[in-house]
């Protein structure tokens, strides 16, 4: 809409424009054609009726001595004689005090004139911005012989006509203006009533979620396409919230039968070895053997080791699927740390603090698990090669902790990389693949965050940032 009117507005003036030159031309030569006529006449019966001389080329400066500026100022346009070869005879140009140039006509003009069936000629020419129009004509005698060129020049001064289109410009354009602002204000409110249905829409489009109630769009007033898109919406959040509900379960079903799977593997796991010591203690025990001791204690350590295990399977379960619970405290993280790391005996695990202290409000069981995590996931990936090596960093960095361990092990290959933090996965030959699951709980829950960069044959890196408070 706003286009419209200022393309409008352009067009318009520049037709306006084109208009008054159009109109100014043909003014000036319809005015010119007046003066031309008038001037001629008066010539002709000049020479017919009140001149006491013949009739001549030869006198016509004195016929129109004095008349031909009488006539010169009564049309306002300049007059100049010629004889038939193109010199200058008399000029209303001229005066007692100035002189002008005697320069004769052009000999090319001389035969256009004779050529020309009307046996007249019209020049046009423009000097310092001012428009002069010429005409050239032959002069008889009262008996039709040529005795002359007359020479006719008007002055086009279109200053005036120029100033009142300037003018006339400047108070349409203020109109203009005025138009444009109005439409631009007529626009927005126009637009703004067509859109704010469409903006509520939009918005409530935008905050849709799978995993959270959404509401629906009520509109009191909305034209009757609009109330067909908010219906197709309210469906849509209907379908959208029965099908949650749906998934949730779903997914809370698959995770049950996921989670029964893997305890029943891993608690079948011991229980084999647990089965073929008792048949084997049952088959082979003998009361009387002098070494009946000795294998009692035997098959009850196997035993017993075996029940640890499954005493850890269910520790590791129970730790995973409960949220960690948080005993905030201030702590030295620096300190925690070191402690941490002292249970471990391997002579290659480094301790690199940046700072001799750093306070922040943690939990000291929960930074310890952390940290006890990633180092035995550090020993386990290089335990194969030559010259190990573990750093473990620690680093304050603006308003958070940053803990970093680092190892030259094998590295994890591409494939894996997106499924470290999955449950029950792991690159180790034991292990239930829940140690980094569960620190990355651990770790969000303070609305901290863990990533890792690795790779095959350089080794990995882990790197943790927690917030101080």
């Amino acid at each position: 809409m706003i286009l419209l009117v200022l393309l409008a507005s352009i067009l318009i003036v520049v037709v306006t424009v084109y208009q008054y030159d159009e109109q100014t031309q043909d003014y000036n030569i319809q005015r010119f054609e007046r003066k031309e006529a008038t001037t001629k006449e008066t010539i002709e019966l000049e020479l017919k009726n009140k001149t006491t001389y013949p009739v001549s080329t030869e006198n016509l400066p004195k016929i129109f001595k004095e008349r031909i500026y009488e006539i010169s100022s009564i049309n306002k346009l300049n007059i100049a004689l010629y004889d038939l070869k193109g010199n200058l005879l008399k000029s209303s140009i001229a005066s007692a005090f100035e002189k002008i140039e005697t320069k004769p006509l052009e000999e090319s003009l001389l035969i256009e004139l004779a050529q020309n069936s009307n046996h007249r000629i019209l020049k046009s020419r423009e000097e310092e911005g001012i428009g002069y129009q010429s005409s050239y004509s032959y002069i008889n005698d009262p008996k039709f012989k040529r005795i002359g060129i007359l020479e006719i020049q008007f002055t086009q001064d279109n200053s005036e006509i120029e100033e009142e289109l300037r003018e006339f410009i400047s108070r349409l354009g203020l109109v203009y203006v005025l138009m444009f602002l109005i439409a631009i204000a007529f626009a927005y409110f126009l637009s703004s009533y067509i859109t704010r249905s469409i903006k509520t829409i939009s918005d409530k489009m935008q905050q849709t979620r799978l995993n959270k109630r959404n509401e629906k769009i009520i509109l009191e007033k909305a034209s009757s396409e609009i109330e067909i898109l908010v219906d197709a919406y309210n469906n849509m959040i209907d379908e959208l919230e029965e099908s949650a509900a749906k998934l949730a379960q779903s997914e809370r079903e698959q995770a049950w039968r996921e989670m029964a799977k893997q305890v029943a593997h891993e608690i079948k796991n011991p229980l084999t070895p647990m089965r073929l010591t008792v048949q084997s203690f049952q088959r082979k025990f003998d009361p009387k053997d002098k070494d009946v001791i000795e294998k009692l204690n035997e098959y009850s350590e196997t035993l017993v080791q075996q029940i640890d295990v499954m005493s850890s399977i269910a520790s590791a379960f129970s730790d995973f699927a409960k949220m960690p619970s948080q005993k905030k405290e201030k702590i030295d993280v620096i300190h925690v740390v070191k402690f941490a790391l002292d249970i471990f005996t391997e002579s290659y695990i480094k301790y690199i603090p940046k700072e001799k202290q750093l306070y922040a409000i943690l939990d000291k069981t929960q930074l310890i698990r952390i940290v006890t995590n990633l180092v035995k996931n550090a020993i386990q990936a290089t335990h194969t090669e030559e010259n190990p090596s573990i750093e473990v960093k620690v680093e304050n960095k603006e308003n958070t902790i940053i803990i970093s361990v680092k190892d030259n092990g094998k590295g994890i290959s591409e494939e894996v990389k997106n499924l470290i933090f999955e449950p029950k996965f792991t690159t180790k030959t034991s292990g239930m693949g829940l140690g980094l699951p569960m620190i990355k709980n651990i770790i969000e829950a303070y609305n901290g965050s863990i990533s890792f960069t690795s790779k095959i044959g350089i080794g990995t890196a882990f790197t943790v940032i927690l917030p101080k408070t």
